[in-house]
């Protein structure tokens, strides 16, 4: 979207109001994937930034209400449909929260996701962070020494997520199983009823 387009999108009343509508529709009916589409609009007409929080604020709430339930449930997410917005919801809050040098908290989430989503490739990436956040690794370092920035996964549903990393991934994950495992065990109760 070059300037001109902004400009148009941000002025443009017809466009405002669907956003707005959108917007109230989809906290009504806890619509995550409406609410997802007015964040991302939101983002990109550089909206203020106390309605691009009120909206994220939703989003994580809902995704936390069904995570809940499928905890519960001893259910799976996969990458599709709604689930899809609740994994990367909560992946966004554990990022979030590892900015902030959280490292428990984004643990946490992250240990969760790891368990309940049903892809082997996303699960192996959260494992890869999990090692990373159990050293306390800042998220900067993190980026910098174990993220593969040039390599792009091509699957449209892992843009989202971190997949790529400067090393072999399952040679990694091998090498670091008893980190794993030591988390597994401190965490498993998150995963309890």
């Amino acid at each position: 979207m070059d300037k001109e387009q902004l400009h148009e999108a941000r002025t443009n009343p017809d466009f405002l109001k669907y956003l707005e509508e959108t917007r109230v529709d989809a906290i009504a009916t806890k619509n995550i994937s409406a609410l997802y589409e007015v964040l991302d609009s939101f983002l990109v007409l550089d909206i203020e930034e106390n309605r691009i929080n009120e909206v994220y604020q939703h989003i994580l709430q809902i995704s936390s209400e069904s995570i809940e339930k499928i905890l519960e449930e001893n259910k799976k997410l996969t990458l599709e449909d709604d689930d899809l917005f609740y994994i990367r919801a909560f992946y966004e809050y554990a990022i979030e929260k590892w900015s902030y040098e959280d490292f428990a908290g984004s643990k946490q989430l992250i240990f969760v996701l790891s368990n309940i989503v049903e892809d082997e490739v996303l699960v192996d990436a959260l494992k890869a962070h999990i090692i990373a956040l159990s050293n306390k690794k800042d998220l900067d370092s993190f980026y910098g020494m174990e993220v593969n920035l040039t390599e792009i996964n091509n699957d449209e549903k892992y843009g989202y997520f971190i997949t790529s990393f400067n090393y072999d991934l399952k040679d990694h994950l091998e090498h670091n199983k008893n980190t794993l495992q030591k988390e597994y065990d401190n965490l498993k109760h998150l995963l309890e009823d």
